[in-house]
């Protein structure tokens, strides 16, 4: 399977600091058997970040598209706004299940305002930006999301059946 990772990051796309988020899923989702065939990063620019998720997704080459950063308080902080404007079906159980794994860790989880959406062939998950933040809410989920790409994908063969 297909993914693209996009970072959101005013200071990383100027150049001023290291992706660090980035890289780090890249590599998780290598490890769990995905081809990263993409990277990019975008500035926290809501405009911005819908026409890069739009058109990974519109683009048909990936089927799974997980953002970094942008997820927070902060008023610069509109991931989740920009994920939800192009998806066309959403998928709370993916960030409802990032809360409920991070919460065992920091009560701070709870501020989380990751979404999750499908659009077109193309699964959408925000993650935070901070590495630890971004692994952990990974790791919670992505056992699951390979099944959920093949049913996306039209495969709904055995979909009630656990491995």
């Amino acid at each position: 399977m297909t993914a693209m990772v996009l970072t959101v990051s005013d200071r990383s796309a100027r150049g001023e600091r290291p992706d660090a988020a980035g890289p780090l899923v890249a590599q998780l989702l290598e490890d769990a058997g995905f081809t990263v065939v993409r990277t990019a990063i975008v500035p926290d620019e809501r405009p911005q970040i819908e026409a890069a998720l739009t058109a990974a997704a519109d683009s048909g080459e990936v089927e799974l598209l997980v953002t970094t950063g942008g997820t927070g308080f902060s008023p610069r902080d509109v991931t989740p706004e920009a994920t939800l404007a192009v998806c066309e079906r959403l998928t709370p159980g993916i960030p409802e299940a990032m809360r409920y794994a991070s919460l065992r860790i920091t009560p701070r989880a709870m501020l989380s305002r990751a979404q999750a959406g499908i659009r077109k062939g193309t699964l959408i998950v925000n993650l935070p930006g901070s590495p630890k933040a971004a692994r952990e809410n990974l790791e919670a989920v992505l056992p699951a999301l390979p099944h959920g790409l093949k049913m996306l994908l039209g495969n709904t063969e055995d979909c009630a059946r656990l491995p």
